[in-house]
């Protein structure tokens, strides 16, 4: 197979991270016999500071004519001064929405390596977690209609869903529910908000489609709670474009490990999808080999399985993943309350030795 990867390295660490899941890619490529090309792609701060704009026309079109992309992270206090219509998170709406990337895939998943690092007490999490959240990505607050008044005194963002916009999302997650445990929750706030009221009359109307999966829903406020009360109850949540943001990151600290984390934007299968971490650009610790480069890796993982459809070369990578942790090896970052016993095994390493760990485990 010979396939063209778009790399966004951006911000912060995102260079140094995106440099070793080339690495394990080229190495999946050597082993099973693909051929992957990479076209470099300038986004972020980066972007701001060579062009003054986050993401150039033809940097988005070097992902759209590309059958993937790779993007480490943007954004840091760099900027956080300029104006806001050119912030280097301006950049990843942009991507989503030139890239029609309507569905955000983010699986929280606790390893039982990591167990230790979750805060949330044994009885809560029992043998661990597994929740794939699917956050619509395009539409809703975050794309509504907004504005300041001219007094600058007040501002309006508009929340606003089509059937359509909706129908594509839970669509996915009764999807993905029949192959896990079959129980979808449609996460919504119907109790004061119109939009919410159509999530709900959609996710009725096509769960006649999938009368074998549970449907429930819960207000935000309420998920929120039970994402820390009772995590094992969820299996696959749907949600809006701001409430899926909020969720996921509260997922991605019950899991205790947001260096771990990958995801997925993925449209309708006719484009190419965008792959990330999680986790931000953590500019204080760029370029000094300490950053966790296992969710990026993890993230090209998910390029695989879902843009590639190469579910053997994916597992690989996992299991690669999966037996370097099983060893005792951790970053800092994962490494958590057992740093010190870390540290005296000669297990702790930093960014390029993960790497190298994966590679090996993976030959």
């Amino acid at each position: 197979m010979e396939k063209t990867i778009a790399l966004i390295p951006g911000d912060g660490i995102g260079p140094d991270v995106v440099a070793e899941a080339v690495n394990v890619l080229d190495a999946v490529a050597k082993k099973y016999g693909h051929k992957w090309t990479y076209k470099n792609v300038i986004a972020g701060g980066a972007a701001i500071d060579k062009w003054g704009k986050p993401l150039p026309q033809d940097q988005l079109d070097i992902c759209l004519n590309s059958d993937a992309t790779l993007l480490g992270a943007v954004g840091g206090p760099k900027w956080d001064n300029v104006a806001p219509e050119i912030r280097p998170e301006k950049a990843l709406l942009g991507l989503r929405g030139g890239m029609k990337v309507f569905a955000n895939l983010r699986p929280a998943v606790m390893w039982k390596q990591l167990k230790d690092a979750c805060p949330l007490k044994d009885e809560i999490v029992g043998e661990g977690l597994d929740i794939l959240v699917v956050r619509e990505l395009t539409g809703g607050i975050y794309f509504g209609e907004r504005g300041t008044s001219a007094d600058g005194k007040t501002a309006w963002d508009t929340e606003k869903y089509t059937w359509a916009e909706i129908e594509r999302i839970v669509r996915m997650g009764f999807e993905f529910a029949k192959n896990r445990k079959k129980h979808l929750t449609v996460v919504d706030k119907a109790n004061i908000l119109n939009s919410s009221r159509l999530w709900r009359a959609v996710a009725e109307k096509v769960h006649e489609e999938y009368k074998d999966i549970t449907l429930d829903f819960l207000y935000i406020d309420n998920a929120a709670m039970q994402m820390v009360r009772a995590p094992r109850q969820f299996d696959v949540i749907a949600t809006s474009n701001m409430f899926g943001d909020i969720l996921t990151d509260e997922a991605s600290q019950v899991t205790g490990s947001i260096g771990m984390l990958a995801s997925a934007s993925l449209g309708d299968g006719t484009g190419p999808g965008l792959y990330e971490p999680i986790h931000g650009s953590a500019p204080d610790i760029a370029g000094k080999d300490i950053a966790n480069p296992l969710a990026t890796i993890l993230s090209a993982a998910m390029l695989l399985r879902y843009s590639f459809k190469l579910e053997t070369e994916a597992k690989a990578i996992e299991d690669a993943v999966n037996a370097v942790l099983d060893a005792g090896w951790r970053t800092g970052d994962i490494a958590g309350s057992h740093m010190a016993e870390v540290k005296a095994a000669g297990k702790l390493v930093g960014t390029k030795k993960m790497g190298e760990l994966v590679l090996e485990y993976l030959k």
